[in-house]
C-alpha cells in the first residue's frame, strides 16, 4: 500500500496537472496543514478546581496520543454568563499538524478511523467551504487505535480541518478524491 504522500506526488499531481492544465508541479493544490481540535467546556463548568485540572490533564494527553504531538490548551476568548464561561477559562484543545505527521495522521484517519466509525458513509461534500478547506467531526476518539477503551472515562469528539492551498473548491474537492478521501 502507498504512502499518502507518495501517493500525492506519483499519483495525484499528475492527474491534476493532466486535468486542469497546470504547467508547473508547484501550481498544484497540496495540504498545507491539519487542525485537530477539540471542546469541552460543558463537560468542566460543574467541576471543582482538581476535577478540572485532571479533566484537562486527560484529555490533553488523549489528544496527544491521537495526533503524534503535544496539544494546547484553547482558552475562552471572552466571559459569556449563561454559559458559565469567563474569559481566560480554558475550554477545548487543540494541535495543528503540518508535513511528515500530517500525512500520517490523515492516512490513520482514511484507512483506519472512518471505516471503524459507528454509521460511516463518507464525508459529506458540502463539508469544504467557500476556500475549499475540508472540515469533518468525528463523535467519538475512541475509534482511534491509540486510545485503549478499557482506560477510557470520559468520550469526546474531535473536529478535524484540512487546510490546501489553492482557494478553489472543485480543484481541492478532486485532489481530496484523488487522495482517497471517502468523500460521497
Amino acid at each position: 500500500m502507498m504512502k499518502l504522500s507518495d501517493k500525492y506526488i506519483k499519483e495525484a499531481v499528475p492527474e491534476m496537472m493532466k486535468k486542469f492544465g497546470y504547467k508547473s508541479i508547484m501550481a498544484v493544490p497540496r495540504i498545507e496543514k491539519v487542525s485537530v481540535n477539540t471542546g469541552f467546556g460543558r463537560e468542566i463548568v460543574a467541576k471543582t478546581g482538581d476535577e478540572q485540572k485532571k479533566f484537562q490533564e486527560t484529555i490533553l494527553e488523549q489528544l496527544s496520543l491521537i495526533c503524534g504531538q503535544r496539544a494546547v490548551l484553547t482558552q475562552a476568548k471572552k466571559s459569556i454568563a449563561s454559559f458559565k464561561i469567563r474569559q481566560g477559562l480554558p475550554i477545548g484543545a487543540r494541535v495543528t499538524l503540518r508535513s511528515k505527521r500530517m500525512y500520517d495522521f490523515l492516512e490513520r484517519v482514511i484507512n483506519i478511523v472512518l471505516p471503524r466509525s459507528r454509521d460511516f458513509q463518507g464525508i459529506n461534500f458540502k463539508s469544504l467551504d467557500k476556500s475549499g478547506n475540508l472540515t469533518f467531526a468525528i463523535k467519538e476518539h475512541i475509534v482511534f487505535p491509540e486510545i485503549s477503551q478499557e482506560k477510557v472515562r470520559q468520550i469526546f469528539g474531535l473536529e478535524i480541518t484540512v487546510v490546501i492551498n489553492a482557494g478553489n473548491r472543485e480543484e481541492n474537492l478532486e485532489l481530496l478524491k484523488l487522495m482517497g478521501f471517502p468523500i460521497k
